[in-house]
């Protein structure tokens, strides 16, 4: 990722943020319209959640260029999802939810190459997730 696409997911990221910081649970009612089944998997504490997810997402942002400084963060979270049973096919609806709420809190600027970035950083970080964290397949 350059630094140019890398600080178009910086400014994005503080704007989902402020945006979201209204209702950070959107992530999780969109991550369970795409998959009800992964209901399951969390608590019923949803606001406190998606102010987690909100913070870890952006220290993975602040430095995703920088990979000594992530990798324990990827290992960590990896060990974490699945010792809650998340397996690699759960992170395609992870992937849609997050643009939904992209797209929800940016709306039109939300763009498609700004899409693409961001699918772009979702995959490198769930790869790394995944190796690291030895998750499951399906």
């Amino acid at each position: 990722m350059t630094d140019d696409e890398l600080k178009q997911l910086q400014q994005s990221y503080t704007k989902l943020k402020e945006e979201t910081g209204r209702s950070p649970a959107y992530f999780y009612d969109a991550l369970f319209r795409h998959a009800p089944e992964l209901r399951k998997l969390f608590r019923e504490d949803l606001e406190g959640q998606g102010m987690k997810f909100m913070t870890t997402l952006g220290v993975i942002i602040a430095r995703l260029n920088d990979e000594s400084a992530v990798a324990p963060q990827f290992q960590q979270l990896g060990k974490t999802h699945a010792s809650l049973g998340v397996l690699t096919d759960h992170f395609a609806p992870m992937e849609e939810a997050l643009i939904d709420t992209l797209r929800h809190a940016l709306g039109k600027e939300m763009t498609l190459e700004l899409e693409a970035m961001w699918r772009t950083a979702f995959k490198e970080i769930s790869v790394k997730m995944i190796e690291r964290g030895e998750i499951p397949g399906h």
